[in-house]
Formats: structure tokens, sequence, C-alpha cells
């Protein structure tokens, strides 16, 4: 007799392809595609760099519609996707009502600063979204712990194999970009954020903040070759989560070796855009199975039942950079009248990190909390 199959619906396509009994955050394929492997974005905001510069655009020209297309196509997705789990969901706004009330006052910090000394407000950048993209990373490292401990193994990891982790990812930024301070040498575009910072640090004969690192994330990453072959040795190492930060600290060590900062570190910046994004959509995907979405984001519902995979979540918050774009515009308009006679460059720079950093450090304010959920994913490992 012949029989009919039965087409799966969209949340049961999504949960079949978890692999709920192995060390991988959602299935082998998944975890390599958008955490690991995804790491060969990283060089690609650069080569349109250089590849603009060499077709005969002048460098900051080039240098800002790299930028900008970063933001368009996913940073800036990647920093609106944030609000789909907090300010869209009643439920994080009934638990955090301090956090979001308090956000807007980051705007006008943002847009105090960029009129009154831009070099401040992006060396305040720097060094905030260098955090940020470490704490993204420790907070995949832990969910890769937690779910082997709680899932796979059902054993307690050692806090020694846990603080060397952190530790190598926490360090690996800072050599090099510590060695260009030390050296009055760290610059962002035409900003030379060394204005910014105090001259103890800037001493181009006494080195001593980058020898400090240096020693620190020396130290920090011999643990973690040692610790990591021990674990191989007994059978226990986490392979998943050591391809992840192995690749992690290999990019981040050797991003702020290229001389043009700005653009480099959109590299790396796609790189974490790109992880974050599945995240947040596979963390949305979960809480959509589980049946918890329609009640305190029924907006965000609406896009996660309409396919199988995220694109509908991706359009949703690439439609949100509507605010982003507004905000340009009204400061590119103002800062002409603000200063008369300012360069073009300075102009650009004042509305788009204006437009930018009024969201993207909302984003960051949240992530701090975001980042500590680390049963996020329990209910796509639970029978």
């Amino acid at each position: 007799m012949a029989t009919s199959a039965v087409p799966l619906a969209p949340s049961h396509i999504y949960a079949a392809e978890i692999d709920k009994g192995s060390l991988w955050l959602r299935n082998r394929r998944w975890d390599l595609f958008f955490i690991t492997l995804s790491v060969v974005v990283v060089p690609l905001p650069y080569l349109m760099y250089l590849l603009g510069v060499r077709l005969g655009i002048a460098d900051d020209i080039s240098r800002n519609l790299v930028n900008t297309f970063v933001a368009v196509a996913i940073g800036g997705p990647h920093m609106m996707s944030t609000f789909l789990r907090t300010g869209l969901d009643e439920r994080f706004k009934e638990r955090y009502p301090t956090l979001i009330r308090s956000s807007i006052i980051i705007p006008v910090l943002v847009i105090s600063l960029a009129f009154l000394n831009l070099s401040l407000m992006l060396t305040f950048f720097f060094f905030w979204a260098s955090l940020h993209v470490l704490h993204q990373v420790t907070y995949i490292v832990e969910l890769y712990n937690h779910k082997e401990a709680k899932f796979v193994r059902k054993s307690a990891l050692s806090p020694v194999s846990r603080l060397v982790d952190y530790a190598v990812v926490l360090t690996s930024l800072f050599p090099v970009a510590m060695w260009k301070i030390s050296q009055g040498t760290f610059e962002i575009g035409q900003n030379d954020l060394g204005e910014a910072i105090p001259d103890l640090f800037q001493q181009p004969d006494n080195p001593w903040l980058f020898v400090l690192f240096a020693l620190v994330f020396g130290l920090a990453l011999v643990s973690y070759v040692v610790k990591s072959a021990y674990e191989h040795y007994h059978g226990i190492l986490n392979l998943p989560k050591f391809a992840f930060v192995s690749l992690t600290v290999l990019v981040a060590f050797c991003t702020p070796m290229l001389p043009n900062l700005d653009t480099a570190f959109q590299g790396l910046n796609t790189w974490h855009s790109f992880q974050y994004l599945a995240i947040t959509f596979y963390i949305i995907k979960v809480r959509q199975m589980a049946g918890d979405l329609d009640d305190s984001a029924p907006l965000v519902a609406r896009f996660s039942r309409r396919t199988a995979d995220s694109r509908a979540l991706y359009g949703f918050s690439a439609m949100l950079l509507v605010g982003s774009a507004v905000i340009f515009l009204l400061v590119y308009a103002l800062a002409g009248i603000v200063r008369p006679g300012i360069d073009g460059n300075s102009h650009f720079d004042i509305a788009y990190y204006t437009a930018i950093l009024s969201f993207l450090w909302i984003h960051y304010y949240h992530d701090h909390f975001l980042f500590t959920d680390f049963e996020a994913l329990d209910r796509a490992f639970a029978s």
C-alpha cells in the first residue's frame, strides 16, 4: 500500500538537525560553518580595502566604503539582532527594567563625545569592542563546557581548565596592540588614539606595557598548550571547543599587526558578527520550539516561524538598521552647522560613528547580561 510523506514543520526540521549527544552546539556541519571555519571571512574586508586602493580609489574612501559595506551587510544586522532578545522581548524587559531604561543614556553620551572628542570616543570604543568580542568568545566556550558537563560526559570540568581557556582568549588581542600604543602608533583611520592615552603608556624607549602583556599572554599560551596536550592524552579533549579557541587566539593575536587597524578590525568584527547572528538565531529558534516565544516576543516569533532556517530573522534585523541610517543623516547634516569648515573625512567619521555606536554600545551593554545565560540552549539538548 502506498504511503504519503508528511512534510515536517520548520521547527521540527530545525530540531531534527540538533545533535544532542555530541560535543557540538548544534551539529558538526553547523558549528564548523558558523562558529569555527567561518574564520575565512576575517581577511575579506582588508582584501576589499586593498583592492579599492589598487583600483585607484583614495585610501580613506576605500576604507570608508569597506566600513559601510560591513556595517550594512553583517555588522549592523548583528548589532540589531540583540534587540530581538531584549527590547522586543517582554520577558527580558520585565526581568531587567532598569537596564532597558538606562540604555537611553548611551546615545546621549555617544553624540556628545562625537563632537567634543572623537579620539576619546574611539579609544573607549576600541577597548569596549575588544572586551565585547572576547566576552562573546568566552561565552561560546562556556556553552561548549556547559553542554559537555550536563549532557555529554556528566562530569564537572576542572576550574583550572576553564581558567586557562579564559586566560589565553582574554590576553591574545593585546600584546601587539600594546606595542603600537607604547610606540605612539595606535591609529584608527585618520584618528590618532594616542591623543587620549596617557604618556605613561606611550614610551618608545621603555615599552613596559607591551612587555607586561606579552609575558602574561606567553604564560597563558604555554599553559593552554600543556593543558590541551594533557586532555588529548587522556582522551578528554573537547575538540570543537579546542578548534574554536585555537583559531580565535591565532586571529586575535595577528590582527593588530596590520597597518590599517580600522579595516583590520573590521575583519575580526565580521567573524564575530557572523558567529553572533548564528548563536542568536539558534537561541531564538530553540525558544520557538519550546513554545514560549509567542507570548513574550510575538513579533520575533512571527519572523522566526517563516522558514526552517534564519533568513527571515536576518531580514528583520537588517530592517531595524533604518534607525541607524536616520541618525547618520541627521548627524551628517548637523555636523557642518556645529563645526563649520569641517574636513570631509572628519565629517563622515562623526556621522558614521555616531550612527553606529549609538546602537552598538547598547548592544554591548545588553550582551553583558545575555552572555551570562549559559543554559540558553539546554532545551535543544534535553530529550
